[in-house]
């Protein structure tokens, strides 16, 4: 088996309509703007020991929804949230300003799109390249978010992507040294997809998703540890979703894969079915569909762009039932509403990828 049917349900039986969509975004746009004070809560869902009340991070917190509300067409000025988030990092106490996700790097990211200035540019430069041989070489905390960061800025973070390429072992992968661990993660949040991104390609991408692959009746999917079976996680659920799994991995990597190898990971995402997690980016149904725009993009095939939509319609009705659960929304780009919005979006234009940076 390589997935776990309790992980996921049955897909809606809506129909696809783009004045539905649109609605749904404006209604999560509305809400967003409207909870807004001076930061948005974090979710029952997303409430840790370590997570702060109001998150500023592009990640959880209200960078991340910052940067989807002004790509969705927010006219509000969000400038001085943002440099007041600047000045309070969400984890003094952690090596975490060089981050992407997590840190100062993806606050004044946004900033520069909404604000451009000299001074946040330096800023933004000096952190990128303190980061170039971060040694755990994956997206969220190392050196790959900064690259992606530096690209967008048009920075040269060729220090960084000679360094990343050094970094990578005879068996195709990357080690992470992350949270006290020493491990070699697959997926674009945290390994080899998310490097491969950020070197922007590599010659022999489907040579080591092989061999790294776990294969069934012409399908794929792989596990979140190389070297480890699907189903070994706490929870004993094996993973199908954007940060572990085949979506992700198509999602980010299938421009790079070879065709046969994309399809079969992007079936089994199809045959799966919606996520019960919900509706999210990083490990929810709206994050799953992106593997099938992906493919949209690859193939030319409009049966992709079909099951992106229809993914698209299940993410919309969990927004809905779990703003009604909880009685308000879920405020981040990457574990809530902003990130189902985007792909909304997407799926109207009938191109798109993750919001990544």
């Amino acid at each position: 088996m390589l997935y776990s049917p309790a992980a996921h349900e049955p897909l809606t039986e809506a129909r696809w309509d783009a004045a539905k969509a649109r609605d749904a975004i404006a209604a999560i746009v509305a809400e967003a703007k409207q909870a807004f004070d001076d930061g948005w809560p974090v979710h029952p869902l997303d409430e840790d020991e370590w997570t702060p009340t109001k998150p500023r991070t592009l990640y959880l917190g209200g960078a991340g929804v910052v940067a989807a509300l002004h790509r969705l067409g927010s006219e509000r000025d969000w400038v001085p949230y943002l440099e007041r988030a600047v000045e309070e990092p969400d984890f003094p106490d952690e090596d975490t300003e060089r981050s992407l996700w997590g840190g100062e790097v993806g606050v004044r990211l946004v900033l520069q799109r909404l604000a451009p200035s000299r001074e946040n540019r330096e800023r933004l430069e000096q952190l990128i390249a303190a980061n170039a041989e971060d040694e755990r070489c994956e997206l969220m905390w190392g050196s790959p978010g900064t690259i992606l960061a530096g690209r967008e800025l048009g920075l040269d973070v060729t220090p960084s992507v000679e360094w990343l390429h050094g970094q990578r072992g005879e068996d195709g992968l990357w080690t992470q040294r992350l949270y006290g661990r020493v491990d070699q993660h697959l997926g674009p949040a945290h390994g080899f997809a998310g490097c491969v991104l950020a070197l922007d390609g590599a010659d022999d991408v489907s040579e080591t998703l092989h061999d790294f692959g776990v294969f069934e009746e012409g399908l794929v999917n792989w596990p979140p540890l190389a070297r480890t079976r699907l189903e070994a996680q706490r929870d004993g659920l094996i993973r199908m979703q954007w940060c572990h799994g085949a979506p992700g991995i198509v999602a980010t990597l299938a421009q790079w894969m070879d065709e046969d190898l994309a399809i079969a990971g992007g079936e089994l995402t199809w045959r799966a079915g919606p996520l019960r997690k919900g509706a999210t980016l990083c490990h929810g149904t709206a994050g799953n569909g992106y593997a099938f725009l992906a493919l949209f993009d690859l193939t030319g095939d409009e049966l992709w762009l079909s099951r992106a939509r229809a993914f698209a319609v299940h993410s919309s009705e969990q927004v809905e039932r779990a703003r009604e659960h909880y009685g308000r929304g879920r405020y981040s780009l990457w574990s809530g509403d902003l990130g189902t919005a985007l792909y909304l979006d997407d799926c109207i234009r009938g191109s798109g990828e993750l919001p990544l940076p």
